[in-house]
């Protein structure tokens, strides 16, 4: 994983993207950088440093950042619907930064490989599918199976040594699954990763799968990063207090300081469908 190395990897102390900087510079000390202390804060700071040093950690106390830390790179990640990919080609998507390429192989499976060819990193995604099932670079015809082997190269001698077969021929092959009607791939191309899907499935919600209901799958451009994102905009415990008023009110009758979602005043959608 190479290619990864602009992959976030956010810590519990660490808040996100602009704060991060800010934070990291006013309270950290890294060579140079000493925070100066208020004359007044003094005497009060070092009691609470000294009180904190006498408490030995416990085995239930908290751990390092480490420890804490979210790890990015092991998760399930949606690469899209499967009514939205053709099997007939190649799709190309970027995840969290990494250049993926998904496609249905001879073996009647869906695939996800790096978007780049090792010959001369042209883009996979920009290539066909071959009539024996096989993903062909758009540049110079190199083809490769679903495990990411390379399996033909038109340029090398019939009679030659079978240069195809060389290890550096090869592009790096994700995990990857459809459930949910969804293709998921996990980032990681070593060989201890292989049967992740073993150990560690994708989220699975079992009412996409129920005949009973009827699923609908939209996809919209939000110009957010992922991290942005999943913090602080699809997060609706804040709405009542950093947006206060602009969400209905609710708060529970034992706890008036909690705050409960109103779900009375929400109501399904409904419309009727008339078929010519």
């Amino acid at each position: 994983m190479e290619n990864l190395p602009f992959l976030l990897r956010p810590q519990a102390r660490c808040p996100s993207l602009p704060l991060a900087t800010a934070f990291n510079s006013s309270t950290q000390r890294s060579g140079r950088v000493v925070v100066p202390i208020p004359r007044r804060h003094c005497r009060r700071r070092s009691a609470r440093l000294a009180v904190a040093d006498e408490m030995p950690r416990t085995k239930g106390s908290w751990s390092s950042d480490e420890d804490n830390a979210f790890d990015w790179l092991d998760q399930w990640y949606p690469f899209a619907p499967v009514s939205d990919l053709d099997p007939g080609a190649p799709h190309g998507k970027t995840v969290l930064g990494l250049t993926v390429v998904a496609w249905f192989d001879g073996g009647g499976e869906w695939r996800v490989l790096d978007d780049a060819c090792p010959h001369r990193l042209a883009p996979l995604s920009e290539g066909r599918v071959d009539d024996k099932g096989r993903l062909q670079c758009v540049y110079h015809g190199w083809c490769f199976d679903g495990a990411g082997a390379c399996k033909f190269i038109p340029q090398a001698p019939t009679l030659g040594p079978p240069v195809h077969k060389n290890s550096k021929a090869c592009v790096a092959s994700y995990p990857c699954v459809v459930q949910n009607k969804i293709l998921w791939f996990y980032p990681r191309t070593e060989p201890e990763y292989k049967d992740v899907l073993q150990r560690k499935r994708p989220p699975f919600i079992p009412e996409i799968d129920d005949p009973s209901y009827f699923t609908v799958f939209g996809m919209r451009d939000l110009y957010y990063g992922y991290d942005i994102l999943l913090e602080n905009i699809v997060d609706p415990a804040h709405l009542p207090y950093a947006h206060k008023g602009l969400v209905p009110k609710s708060s529970s009758v034992d706890d008036p300081g909690r705050y409960v979602p109103d779900l009375t005043r929400m109501s399904p959608i409904t419309f009727n469908v008339q078929l010519c």
